[in-house]
């Protein structure tokens, strides 16, 4: 039997494609972690269970998720990937198979803007995100988060469609979100003090990173617009979390 986990948070949009992607599962559940749109009652005509919880945990986000799954095996996926027809052969045959590895990892074929990406940090994208349920202890870090898992890890061969930032007004959305848990992650560790010349070297660094490392040019101007949000993100992080200590004085 396999349960397939979807995270979300105001996904209307594209929560209905994604679970029309799964519909050979023999459970899908919906975690919700603050759903305010009509993300929840598209879900439920799809048949899909919807697990509520909250606060800024993603890896409570999954361990919810993980908890309510009642298959042998569990499939993770976010409301802006799709799984394939030849990735859920694939996936059918491995949870058939009695030589099946713990968990396995999964290419993402990564678009952006419209445009599939291959350089900038997008390439060689894989996630772990297929589990035996009986090996996936839990899912550990708040943000960045990760599975802890006991056995062996696989690699499938097909790829998972990730429809990544569909446009400019979304990704501003989401910085928003993302860079406020990357501040209160540094502060809560008691990173050292913010200062003008740490702000101008981590966006250095990561335009460094982007351009001259990753070539994210190569990409074209979509590659050009992603390295340079990515300097824009490391600038609102820090930014953020120069907000914070400054408050606390």
């Amino acid at each position: 039997m396999l349960s397939v986990v979807v995270i979300t948070k105001n996904e209307e949009q594209m929560i209905g494609d994604c679970l029309l992607s799964v519909k050979f599962a023999d459970e899908i559940i919906v975690v919700d972690t603050g759903n305010t749109d009509i993300t929840n009652d598209i879900a439920r005509e799809h048949g899909a269970k919807i697990v509520k919880t909250s606060g800024q945990d993603y890896s409570q986000f999954r361990n919810a998720g993980m908890k309510a799954a009642r298959g042998d095996w569990i499939l993770y996926i976010d409301a802006d990937e799709r799984v394939t027809p030849l990735l859920r052969k694939e996936i059918a045959q491995i949870i058939s198979s009695p030589e099946a590895k713990s968990a396995y990892t999964i290419s993402r074929q990564n678009i952006y803007l419209g445009k599939e990406m291959y350089f900038g940090g997008w390439e060689n994208d894989y996630v772990v995100r297929l589990f035996q349920k009986k090996n996936l202890d839990r899912w550990k870090n708040p943000l960045h988060e990760e599975p802890v898992f006991a056995g062996e890890l696989g690699r499938l061969k097909n790829r998972l469609v990730h429809l990544s930032h569909r446009d400019l007004s979304s990704m501003l959305e989401k910085t928003l979100i993302f860079t406020a848990y990357e501040a209160q992650l540094r502060y809560t560790t008691k990173h050292p003090p913010v200062v003008g010349w740490r702000i101008i070297r981590v966006m250095f660094t990561e335009f460094w990173l982007r351009f001259i490392k990753l070539f994210t040019w190569r990409d074209g101007t979509e590659g050009v617009i992603d390295g340079l949000f990515q300097v824009f993100n490391s600038f609102v992080i820090y930014a953020r979390l120069w907000e914070m200590q400054q408050a606390k004085t």
